[in-house]
């Protein structure tokens, strides 16, 4: 029975009545818990009486006096957010040089660097961060040469950079790093000009191309087709005199000759594809022809 109870009253103890007391602690200011990255601002009868930035557990009491005990019932605590932010503008309104239409996409980053200016020196420091980036943007960018617009965003983002920062240091929002992410054109109609173009331009670099390599092609099958008639020229040429020196020999033995022409007849008779009748020697067969034909007419 004695574990028991001690189990209950610990029990009771550990889910009830600390959480009420550390509650109540907290109402009267006794301590407070700053979160990574975030700050503590009291403010007590319209005025700031003190700020806490570092994280981890603080005692009240010590920096604030008997304040600490009224400071959460008739004041007031905001807790900042300190972390890095980061916004994206997009297609701030610029005009190059040649008055062409442009827009520009900004990112940039920014911090709480002063949580009393940050309260109470501007309603609304973010928007106003956002339009001072947007209207530095439109102010150093426009009159631009558009070859500079289109190539040379380090420059422009270091040039609204130092136009920005003195500026939003005063609110207590500073200015980080700024970036031009993106310059296009804005105007509908000169973008499908353009486009029209570039697929010209395209097409005639295609054609010059396909062009080029026919005429190379050209010069290479005249060039080939020349000297091959050059050759079968030569060759259609030294062709008698090689026959008639190779004859010359043949004849110069007469039983060579007269084989090779026999085979030479021989195997024209076989190309042409005609029918032959052949006659046994002194069968008398070809005598009755010619008669029976001359009888015949």
């Amino acid at each position: 029975m004695i574990g028991f109870a001690a189990f209950a009253i610990t029990f009771v103890l550990s889910f009830f009545i600390v959480p009420i007391a550390l509650l109540i602690g907290r109402m009267f200011g006794v301590y407070t818990i700053v979160q990574e990255r975030r700050c503590h601002v009291y403010v007590l009868f319209g005025k700031v009486i003190e700020v806490i930035d570092e994280p981890g557990l603080h005692f009240l009491w010590p920096l604030m006096d008997w304040r600490a005990l009224v400071v959460n019932w008739l004041g007031k605590c905001y807790v900042l957010d300190m972390r890095l932010d980061q916004v994206y503008l997009r297609s701030a309104p610029v005009n190059s040089e040649e008055g062409a239409p442009m827009g520009i996409g900004i990112w940039y980053e920014m911090f709480i660097s002063d949580p009393v200016a940050y309260l109470f020196k501007n309603m609304d420091p973010r928007g106003s961060l956002s339009a001072n980036v947007a209207n530095s943007t439109v102010r150093c960018l426009s009159n631009l040469p558009l070859a500079l617009m289109m190539v040379n965003r380090h420059g422009m983002s270091s040039t609204v950079r130092e136009e920005v920062s003195p500026r939003s240091d005063e609110w207590g929002y500073r200015l980080g790093s700024v970036y031009i992410r993106k310059v296009h054109f804005r105007d509908a109609e000169m973008i499908r000009q353009i486009e029209s173009k570039v697929v010209n331009r395209l097409r005639q670099v295609t054609s010059a191309i396909k062009q080029d390599g026919a005429n190379q092609v050209s010069i290479i099958t005249s060039t080939a087709d020349r000297k091959a008639a050059i050759e079968f020229a030569k060759a259609a040429a030294i062709r008698p005199e090689l026959v008639g020196n190779a004859l010359k020999k043949i004849c110069a033995d007469k039983e060579t000759s007269e084989a090779m022409f026999t085979i030479l007849e021989t195997q024209k008779l076989l190309d042409c594809k005609t029918k032959l009748t052949l006659l046994p020697q002194k069968s008398g067969l070809l005598t009755d022809l010619l008669a029976a034909r001359e009888h015949a007419s």
